[in-house]
């Protein structure tokens, strides 16, 4: 141990020197890790802004893609409510069409037995008329006989009529 007593005073700076370099390699190491450490955080830190500003932009793009739909739906349905009124007018001018038809048919009908009926009271005139002519022209020819002068002649309104028949 006698040795060790004199290297003292060479292993006591020689100590010392080492303790001051293991200490400086301890500071160090524990700078280089804080540093580490530092940048570790800083690269998280800088994903996460990106992340988070990848994120809103995303986020912002799909606002935008659904208010670009929104928007899309609601002129969709606003057509789809024109369409609706159109078809609603359409509807209400096809009943009124149907209507006036019903109405026309039904007025036609009408006019189509009041025809027949005209004609039927025509037919029915013109017997009356061919039968009172025949009567007429018969009692010309009896009272010319009872009188035997020639009858008297007919009113004004029939003298057409009783003359075309005395000549057939």
């Amino acid at each position: 141990m006698d040795w060790l007593t004199s290297a003292a005073p060479v292993l006591a700076p020689a100590f010392g020197a080492l303790g001051v370099i293991i200490g400086a390699f301890f500071s160090y190491r524990q700078v280089k890790r804080k540093g580490d450490t530092d940048e570790r955080v800083a690269l998280a830190q800088a994903k996460v802004n990106s992340d988070a500003a990848e994120g809103q932009t995303y986020v912002e793009a799909m606002k935008t893609v659904t208010a670009g739909f929104s928007s899309l739906l609601d002129q969709q349905r606003g057509m789809l409510d024109q369409q609706k009124v159109l078809l609603d007018q359409e509807r209400t001018m096809h009943a009124q069409t149907v209507e006036r038809v019903n109405l026309l048919e039904a007025g036609q009908l009408e006019l189509t037995r009041e025809v027949r009926q005209l004609q039927e009271e025509q037919r029915r005139d013109r017997r009356w008329k061919a039968a009172a002519l025949d009567y007429i022209r018969d009692l010309r020819g009896l009272v010319a006989k009872a009188l035997g002068r020639p009858a008297p002649e007919p009113p004004e309104e029939i003298a057409a009529d009783v003359d075309v028949t005395e000549r057939v």
